[in-house]
């Protein structure tokens, strides 16, 4: 029984092997992401624009530094960082899924970033950069989708420069009442009938919904983090708890 827990993972509501999770996700991204952006501002309103506001606000950004963004997928918070960092400052956008990586970069390339921006194929499990080199670590919507969460949050924390900042913004566990009923409604009865409409991909959004359920609440992740040798691990609600953005510190 041990060994079957240890050699199984969630996969939406599936069990399934530990080794095929990442192929598993990849199939789910190979297919949204030419359709990822409208998918976005669709199921939620266009309110993820303001989450993602949020989290770069919270981040403490400046003028010369150095950021990593995993799991970037199609650049939103790149662009915003690439801004912020200037000509002085680089942004690395690292996805490990190819097709969202490419769509991220014809996006900002065609929207004029250029010479601060670096695109890597990354797995957040094994990041090929060396100790201590970003200021900034952000990872939004991508957690959930990590085969091992630990193992990534430790490796965030070893490139992480002393006195930087992980932020881990995620859709989490409702805390509002009577949310949980609502957002389930439409989770699973109306996100999937979306994503058929517009993806012609209904089942990437049942996993979509069945992902957020199995993806720990904002007291086990905070947990987590500190495990992992985050500092000062501090959370904040937003849309009453349907997301939560996660903040750590390496000293």
């Amino acid at each position: 029984m041990n060994d079957k827990k240890q050699d199984s993972i969630d996969f939406g509501y599936q069990q399934v092997a530990r080794e095929q999770k990442k192929g598993l996700v990849a199939n789910v991204f190979n297919s949204v992401a030419a359709k990822y952006d409208v998918m976005n501002d669709v199921m939620s309103f266009g309110i993820h624009r303001l989450w993602k506001r949020y989290t770069i606000d919270c981040s403490g950004v400046r003028s010369g530094m150095k950021v990593l963004d995993i799991a970037g997928g199609t650049g939103d918070l790149t662009a915003q960082f690439s801004r912020r960092v200037g000509p002085t400052g680089e942004v690395v956008l690292a996805d490990i899924n190819d097709a969202m990586l490419k769509v991220g970069r014809d996006k900002l390339r065609d929207k004029g970033y250029v010479g601060n921006i670096r695109y890597v194929q990354a797995d957040a499990e094994q990041l090929p950069f060396d100790d201590n080199t970003f200021d900034i670590i952000t990872i939004a919507f991508g957690l959930r989708n990590v085969t091992d969460k630990d193992a990534a949050l430790r490796s965030m924390f070893r490139v992480l420069k002393p006195g930087g900042r992980l932020l881990v913004l995620e859709f989490s566990k409702p805390v509002a009442p009577g949310l949980n009923q609502m957002y389930d409604f439409y989770s699973f009865n109306v996100l999937p009938k979306m994503g058929q409409l517009i993806a012609n991909d209904a089942d990437s959004y049942q996993y979509l919904a069945e992902s957020i359920r199995m993806h720990p609440d904002q007291d086990t992740l905070k947990g987590m983090m500190q495990q992992a040798g985050y500092d000062n691990v501090d959370y904040q609600n937003l849309t009453g708890g349907i997301v939560a953005l996660h903040r750590g510190y390496k000293f």
